[in-house]
């Protein structure tokens, strides 16, 4: 029985790295397509190749926060440990893979956060109460952050830029630069996420740090192949019709922030970083320009992002102990 678990449990956390890589693929580079500086496929490759080197070289970091963080599962029974596993993967996939088909970006993070906890709470385990309220006061000063250092970002640039590089020159210099600042956010990216696929199953003690990383590494990047250019679109032209100097300021802004969590170890949201980011930059030319029904249904499923994934994990918590 503890084989089957340890496959599913492996299985579950290899799909919530495809689910990450679907969903989350957008936040690094979608304002670069979306801005016409690259196209669909370029950005997949780099968004690839860049997510990979974040989540191989610091990714370890988050991976200790959700692995034994908000529920010590290094502490439990090492089956129920795979048990608590097994859940959260399933329902953070669940979640963000009908997140992904609605073309809305919402949080891994989170997702796998509420799942953890729903799990725990299942079992009577005790849940990081302390913990949970850190991450959940930067989940909410991550788009607030964003925001802020989009407006500031944009507003600078777009008042000084003229002045410091010639005419003729501004459009290659900003199509360069929106190619880079994305390859910045999608290190970030990939260095916070990784561990919402595979810190629970280093928390289980199923695999170690640094192969897991590479496996949920490899699954970010198919999730980014196969289905990435779903909320690619969202993202790059739904919210705000953005130029160059626009999608350099959201995508610099956003990675800033991301990458100051990601060294503190706190798993926060690029997609509530990307938004926050693309919301600010809007600002600097008025709130009209700004779509606002879709920030509101992101904004819906974001609230509801660590609540859904908490009841999906705590029923199929419950199950698993029944059946057993």
């Amino acid at each position: 029985m503890s084989i089957i678990f340890i496959i599913l449990a492996v299985l579950m956390s290899i799909g919530v790295g495809w689910s990450i890589g679907a969903n989350d693929a957008a936040n690094s580079l979608g304002t670069a397509v979306g801005s016409k500086v690259l196209t669909l496929w370029q950005a997949i490759i780099l968004i690839s190749v860049f997510g990979f080197l974040g989540a191989y070289l610091q990714g370890a970091n988050v991976c200790r926060t959700i692995g034994r963080g908000i529920v010590a599962m290094d502490k439990l029974e090492k089956n129920v440990a795979l048990y608590l596993a097994l859940a959260a993967c399933f329902a953070a996939c669940a979640w963000v893979a009908l997140a992904t088909f609605w073309k809305i970006p919402i949080s891994t993070s989170h997702s796998i956060v509420g799942a953890v906890a729903g799990a725990g709470l299942a079992i009577g385990v005790p849940v990081a109460w302390n913990v949970l309220g850190d991450i959940f006061i930067c989940w909410v000063l991550t788009p607030v952050g964003a925001a802020f250092l989009g407006f500031a970002l944009y507003w600078i640039f777009k008042n000084t830029l003229h002045y410091i590089i010639p005419e003729s020159w501004v459009n290659t210099i900003m199509s360069a630069l929106v190619v880079l600042s994305g390859c910045y956010m999608a290190f970030t990216w990939g260095a916070n996420d990784v561990a919402n696929a595979t810190g629970v199953i280093v928390g289980a003690g199923v695999f170690t740090p640094n192969l897991s990383i590479i496996i949920g590494g490899l699954a970010i990047v198919l999730g980014i192949v196969t289905w990435g250019y779903k909320v690619i679109e969202t993202i790059g032209s739904n919210m705000l019709n953005l130029v160059p100097i626009m999608a350099f300021s959201v995508q610099l802004a956003s990675a800033l922030n991301v990458h100051v969590y990601t060294l503190l170890g706190v798993p926060v949201s690029t997609s509530h970083s990307i938004v926050g980011a693309i919301f600010g930059v809007g600002l600097v030319k008025g709130i009209k320009v700004l779509n606002i029904p879709i920030f509101r249904d992101i904004v819906i499923c974001w609230l509801a992002t660590p609540f859904v994934s908490g009841v999906i994990s705590f029923i199929i918590m419950k199950f698993i102990f029944f059946i057993i």
